[in-house]
């Protein structure tokens, strides 16, 4: 973009572009990891129940620290992690990236370390927050080298070092007692590791918050916009030590996480059974889908969440993308040439893509 010469903006933005990813009408939209189940009826009259008695008091200021929701998130972590967190080990905001961004606010003063291709939001918000970015390998296939990782750790001694696990766009996950050996790397050179853990749910690997005990430097990213099918409430949280939480609330802006987003989300976590019981149709929709798509002789990537990468296709990815868009269905090119990436929806829309896909390929 070519910006007018009298706009103040840092010379650093001046090269960037908005993260966004298409927002176009389609019948199967399957491009950003959402879950594709709505709130129940019953949900929804909860919610809305909670929000009417809120809505009484819209003329005050939210509880500044979410204290109800941070503890019925503990209880969760508690229940699903097999571990004793409090509210002190919690921080909530507006989806994961104000997470992200705290964190870069609080602690970017020297170099961030992440392996890409992963989430691009990492990233791009340590540009916007001025942090020096250094792009990690990864091994061809796209899993992580975690002996590699460790000796970047060493060479590199970044302030915060990022994994994704199951990482995005490619789907793995990176087992506990790998997660292990990079928080001992990062340790010896006085870092963070984030855990960016937003698929968690669709996991069978034990989650990072497990180290948090005894490894303080771990800190642990979670959303409830995907397995939680609340995307829409744009509420995500960290697990951490409390000196993690208590550094958060330096950088914090004042009073915001609304009151209307703690009523529907403190809702939302109880009636977690119903909402996380999707998972598991999700998960035998990602199989019988990544068959499918073997079946037409295309590649995919092993996923541990609800989406699968898969190559394999003659046409260009952004033509394939195109033309796929033109069926009716909306999927990701999440910029690696030959890729594409499509996540797993309800069985009418699986069935639309796979339909779409074989007329194209």
């Amino acid at each position: 973009m070519n910006w007018p010469t009298w706009l103040p903006l840092r010379k650093d933005l001046t090269p960037l572009t908005p993260y966004g990813a298409p927002q176009v009408p389609a019948q199967a939209s399957l491009n950003t990891n959402e879950n594709p189940y709505s709130p129940s009826p019953a949900l929804q009259k909860a919610i809305a129940d909670a929000i009417l008695v809120v809505a009484a008091n819209l003329n005050r200021y939210p509880n500044r620290d979410a204290d109800v929701l941070r503890s019925k998130l503990a209880g969760y972590i508690n229940a699903s992690a097999s571990v004793k967190v409090t509210l002190d080990n919690i921080w909530a905001a507006n989806g994961s990236n104000e997470i992200i961004q705290s964190i870069f606010l609080a602690f970017g003063q020297g170099s961030a370390l992440g392996f890409t291709p992963s989430y691009s939001m990492h990233p791009l918000i340590a540009k916007v927050c001025g942090t020096a970015w250094i792009d990690g390998k990864r091994n061809t296939d796209f899993s992580l080298n975690v002996q590699l990782a460790v000796e970047q750790i060493a060479e590199s001694k970044p302030v915060l070092t990022f994994i994704t696990t199951p990482n995005n766009p490619t789907g793995g996950s990176v087992s506990i007692s790998e997660i292990k050996l990079l928080a001992d790397a990062v340790a010896k050179v006085n870092g963070l590791l984030i855990v960016d853990e937003a698929y968690a749910e669709f996991s069978s690997e034990e989650s990072a918050i497990t180290l948090i005990d005894k490894n303080p430097h771990v800190v642990v990213i979670r959303t409830m916009s995907k397995a939680f099918a609340f995307a829409g409430a744009r509420v995500g949280y960290l697990v951490s030590d409390s000196s993690v939480k208590d550094a958060m609330m330096l950088v914090r802006l004042p009073y915001h996480l609304s009151a209307l987003t703690q009523a529907a989300a403190s809702v939302a976590i109880d009636f977690k059974e119903e909402l996380l019981g999707y998972v598991s149709e999700l998960i035998r929709a990602r199989e019988s889908l990544t068959a499918q798509l073997r079946a037409l002789g295309l590649v995919t990537l092993p996923s541990s969440a609800n989406f699968i990468l898969f190559t394999g296709f003659s046409a260009d990815a952004p033509k394939l993308w195109s033309e796929l868009l033109g069926k009716g269905v909306l999927i990701r090119d999440v910029g690696l040439p030959g890729y594409l990436r499509v996540t797993v929806g309800n069985e009418a829309e699986n069935t639309l893509f796979i339909s779409a896909l074989k007329e194209l390929i």
